[in-house]
């Protein structure tokens, strides 16, 4: 017999209302148990939910960011655009040495930096400098060209789910959103999973230098399964806290042109040849 049948039969035969009522069922009632809120499965339902954020962060087009915290001692801030099309891109504002604000697009591996209009004199009058952050970390041993993909929120969201131990904070408010908030610290190893394996192993020994084992990472979403905040915290290399506004708001960055542009590469070889 199926449950809704022994319920009616349990309160037909009641001889009270208390019977009935210690029965679970009320005698004609009609009402359908109540959903939990989406709140309520954020916070029941990790890997679930971890996984529909994932979901609905992937079919997300575009978002705004704005980006605060630290690193190598120095106070970092920056806000603007990201684009998760293929390729990623980016173009973001932040404050130069001297206080002056400073563009940065990435267009892929393909970073170009807006260079303050006093010192285009040095670049023939080019506004922009190009830099291959593919080639300049192959050089280096690490792979600079994915610096951006830490403000992509899809990223933390699969380093919480890839990792044991996750755990729900609570129910807490964001720039005027109802959230759920979940925190993991992961070894730098399972971080580090989505880059490519043949400079895993140099973005590691770079941070044994630092003696960064583990990183922190918070995320905060919203009711519509969307990051609304990420922070991470990286041991002695600093910290992060980036916010996520105006999904699916349309931008457009677009690769600055030739003409505008110097490229740092040939500039280095340029100055290396010089001296």
């Amino acid at each position: 017999m199926s449950l809704w049948k022994k319920t009616a039969v349990v309160a037909v035969s009641a001889v009270t209302a208390l019977a009935v009522s210690a029965c679970g069922a009320t005698s004609g009632s009609s009402e359908a148990p109540k959903q939990p809120s989406v709140l309520e499965l954020l916070a029941s339902d990790l890997k679930g939910s971890l996984q529909k954020t994932i979901d609905a962060t992937d079919k997300t087009e575009s978002m705004t960011v704005t980006m605060k915290g630290t690193a190598g001692g120095q106070k970092i801030s920056m806000q603007g655009v990201l684009d998760l099309g293929d390729p990623l891109k980016a173009e973001m504002t932040t404050a130069g040495p001297d206080g002056t604000p400073t563009t940065v697009r990435m267009i892929g591996a393909v970073m170009y930096v807006e260079i303050p209009a006093k010192d285009r004199e040095n670049t023939g009058g080019k506004r922009w400098m190009k830099m291959d952050l593919a080639a300049v970390g192959e050089q280096a041993g690490m792979d600079l060209s994915k610096q951006f993909e830490d403000v992509d929120p899809t990223k933390q969201v699969k380093t919480l789910l890839a990792t044991e131990g996750a755990t729900v904070v609570g129910q807490e408010t964001v720039n005027g959103a109802a959230t759920v908030h979940y925190t993991v610290t992961a070894p730098v190893a399972t971080y580090l999973g989505q880059v490519d394996a043949e400079l895993r192993a140099g973005v590691e020994k770079q941070y044994a230098k630092l003696g960064v084992k583990e990183i922190k990472v918070d995320l905060w979403v919203d009711e519509q399964y969307r990051p609304r905040r990420v922070g991470m915290l990286m041991g002695t290399m600093g910290d992060m806290t980036v916010d996520y506004t105006d999904y699916g708001k349309a931008v457009t960055i677009e690769t600055p042109p030739p003409a505008e542009t110097a490229d740092f590469a040939e500039m280095l070889k340029g100055l290396t040849a010089g001296s």
